[in-house]
This record gives structure tokens, sequence and C-alpha cells, in this order.
């Protein structure tokens, strides 16, 4: 696998059920300077073989796909490659759609139709480390996490340290790394290790996964 530099375009495999709209997208990234389709498929149990046999760095996903939909697709691919970013590009448009996706592992979520360059820069973002939520869903999506925290009664304050609470908040406000530890005065090193013990602490692999866990539990705040 190749790692994001200069020279290196960024591995992508794209996973639509539609062949029309496959071609279009793989067409389209193909096009773009910096990117390169590896890999292709029509539905999960296909998308699960590309990613084991390509293990690209970005899995562009549906969620709406025969058999093995995007979501248990998302899950299995975090839980065996949890260095692989998945973005979800679906006609969803459903707050809770982004509410599964996340907790899946994903670490963007786009609704068709979106520019060509909107996708490669999510493409980028999620890859340099930032959560990309289509702008029209955000809002929602944030609010019904307000709504969830709410519902909670109990606090654990205990189980992340105050340096690691502050990496997750910039991490919950879509910075990358080196933006959060620009803003809280760290070098990145030293972001990636809070971020190594936030992923053990809460069990989970993923930025987006561990930002949706403490939000549930009170432990950051939006």
């Amino acid at each position: 696998m190749n790692a994001q530099g200069d020279t290196e375009p960024i591995e992508v495999v794209v996973v639509e059920d539609d062949p029309r709209t496959l071609k279009n997208l793989v067409r389209l990234l193909d096009s773009y300077e910096g990117f390169t389709v590896v890999g292709s498929a029509l539905s999960g149990e296909a998308a699960l073989e590309t990613v084991s046999a390509w293990r690209p760095q970005v899995v562009v996903l549906d969620l709406e796909l025969p058999g093995i939909d995007g979501i248990e697709v998302t899950g299995r691919i975090k839980s065996s490659y949890p260095e692989i970013e998945v973005l979800i590009l679906t006609s969803f448009d459903n707050e809770i759609k982004v509410y599964n996706a996340i907790q899946a592992g994903a670490s963007g979520y786009l609704v068709k139709r979106m520019a060509p360059e909107r996708i490669c820069e999510a493409i980028k973002d999620v890859l340099a480390g930032g959560t990309v939520i289509e702008a029209r869903l955000a809002k929602r999506f944030w609010n019904y996490f307000r709504s969830v925290q709410g519902k909670k009664k109990k606090h654990e304050p205990a189980l992340l340290t105050d340096e690691e609470r502050d990496v997750l908040q910039m991490i919950a406000r879509g910075l990358t790394n080196q933006e959060a530890g620009e803003v809280l005065q760290m070098e990145r090193r030293t972001v990636r290790t809070h971020l190594s013990h936030i992923y053990r602490k809460l069990g989970t692999n993923s930025r987006s996964e561990a930002v949706v866990i403490a939000l549930r539990k009170g432990l950051i705040h939006l």
C-alpha cells in the first residue's frame, strides 16, 4: 500500500451497486491527478474481497448494496484493516444513517450528486485524519448526538485524561492531527500518542467512532 506523498497517488477502491454509476466514479477519480482506482466492486461481498486483495488507502462506499450492506462492510473493513479509511457516498440523506455509518467506523459521509471536486477533497480530508459529513446533514447529525448526550445521566470524566479529552474535542470538530497539535500546542506525534491511548480506553480503532462513543458517554461536548 502506498503512503500519501507528493508523487505517489492515493489508492482508492470504489464500491457501488449501479454499474453505470460505478463506471463514472472510477473514471472521475482516475481523471484527477493524485488518485488511482486500484479496484472496484458491485456488492458487499465483492467489496470485502477487493479490499483484502488491494489494501487501498481509502474505500469510497455506497450503503445500499446487494448482500452485505454498506454499514456491515464498513465494520468488517475497519475490524480487519483499521488503517483503511472509509468514505460513504450514498443517496441516503438521513442523520441516523450517518450515525450508523460512523459507529461502524466510517470517516466521512457524502450524499450523491456531490461535485466531483468535493469528493476528491473529502478523500484527501479523511486520509489526513479528518471527519467529513455532508454540510446539509452535519447540523442534524450533531443535534442528534446532543439529544443522545442529554439522555445520559452518568458521566465518566476519569476515563480520559484532560489532555486526551482536549485532543478528542479537536478531532470531533474535524481537525487533523497536525491542526489539533497547533491549537493545543502539541507535537503531532504527541497527538497520535494520545489518540492511541484514547482508542484503547474506548475500545475502538476509529477516530469517528471514538468521537461517537465519547459523545454518548458525555466525555466531550460540541
